[in-house]
């Protein structure tokens, strides 16, 4: 997926070049304009089960295909102020990411949801974690900036549960109290997410 990522860290709009014969998937209600030779097929990925477990996870039921003969642009933003990043998978292992993260990638990219528990459902994200595997690239939106750490193996991070967008599925994670009871109530931090690498993770500034 050949994408030019403008206006970040705040406004990020994403361009997708689609060349002739080519394609690209997009989250339903993500486009912001086409330029060129482009046509729109919309339909529930993985029949209604798969449209469903979407629901679950964050996204639409429903996902677009944009599919150019000539060649032709299609640009994509998100719903909240923030930026983009690209993710490059190589088919070795899956990406979990948060809910609503998820903005568009290649065709060959199954995005699919994934219970994520306890863990999950205490950290205040959601019970549903969407699950990005193949060979291919992504696009990930956040709310605010996005950096991205890359963790040796048994290195930790700690991340505030709201500030996550996405981690390599080699990364084991584990949500705590960020202290005692007595200072997660005066301190205002809540709940946070250790993750442990190999591998990474992205975080946002908002």
């Amino acid at each position: 997926m050949d994408v030019t990522i403008t206006s970040g860290p705040a406004f990020a709009m994403g361009t997708i070049n689609v060349p002739p014969g080519g394609s690209v998937r997009v989250e339903a209600g993500a486009m912001a304009m086409t330029r060129g030779d482009i046509s729109m097929e919309t339909s529930a990925r993985g029949g209604f089960m798969g449209g469903l477990k979407r629901t679950l996870g964050g996204e639409s039921f429903f996902v677009n295909d944009f599919h150019s003969a000539q060649g032709g642009q299609v640009g994509v933003a998100a719903t909240l102020p923030g930026d983009m990043a690209a993710v490059t998978l190589d088919g070795t292992q899956g990406l979990m990411v948060q809910s609503g993260s998820w903005i568009a990638s290649d065709p060959a990219i199954d995005v699919d949801s994934k219970w994520g528990g306890g863990k999950a459902f205490f950290s205040g994200e959601g019970l549903i974690l969407l699950r990005c595997s193949g060979a291919g690239e992504l696009l990930l939106a956040s709310y605010g900036a996005i950096l991205t750490t890359t963790l040796e193996a048994g290195e930790t991070l700690t991340l505030d549960t709201g500030h996550v967008v996405a981690f390599d599925e080699s990364v084991n994670y584990s949500v705590r109290k960020a202290g005692s009871w007595k200072s997660t109530i005066r301190g205002g931090e809540g709940l946070v997410t250790d993750f442990t690498g190999p591998g990474r993770v992205w975080l946002q500034t908002r």
